[in-house]
């Protein structure tokens, strides 16, 4: 069985039609008909709010269809996971990207956390780099206070979210890695 079709069953389960699904989530009819027929990869926040609707676990959709973890896996999952996230507190991209390239073939869905984690540090970067340009105008030094704050406060709230296995959602990232 695929991701497409487990969701088309806990959609059934519920009794829901592929529009109320679509209704509900924000997502468009065809991008639920696509995911259904495994024809693309949702992204990790479509899962996210698919998951919430349709009440299953985020975790176990985003390995479904992987053989069963093992207790070592598991550990390293409740490990590296949210040190992944809380790398981003580090003004440098390398500490995600050296945990994504050296954990990417022993934990599961490693891939989408680090480029969602990647993504909004460079949005950041972009967003603190403009702000900082902007200090000669006065207007930019509350701008660099706020978005220092604010990617801090993202950053930690979505590291408790991973560690309880919970959806997380980084606001203002821009997609610039595609999954």
């Amino acid at each position: 069985m695929t991701i497409g079709n487990f969701i088309k069953e806990a959609r059934l389960k519920k009794g829901m039609t592929q529009e109320e699904l679509a209704s509900k989530t924000d997502i468009s009819v065809r991008t639920i008909q696509r995911i259904e027929k495994d024809e693309v990869d949702p992204r990790s926040y479509t899962l996210q709010t698919i998951a919430s609707v349709l009440e299953v676990d985020y975790e176990e959709l985003i390995n479904f269809g992987e053989s069963d973890l093992d207790e070592e896996n598991s550990k390293q999952n409740k490990i590296w996971l949210p040190l992944l996230h809380l790398s981003g507190l580090f003004i440098t991209l390398l500490p995600p990207i050296i945990i994504w390239v050296w954990k990417k073939d022993q934990i599961q869905g490693i891939r989408q956390h680090a480029i969602d984690v990647v993504n909004f540090q460079l949005s950041m970067l972009i967003y603190l780099i403009s702000s900082g340009l902007l200090v000669m105008l006065i207007i930019g030094l509350p701008l660099v206070v706020f978005f220092g704050f604010f990617s801090t406060i993202v950053i930690v709230i979505n590291t408790i979210k991973v560690i309880n296995k919970q959806p997380y959602r980084y606001p203002m990232s821009i997609k610039i890695l595609k999954p």
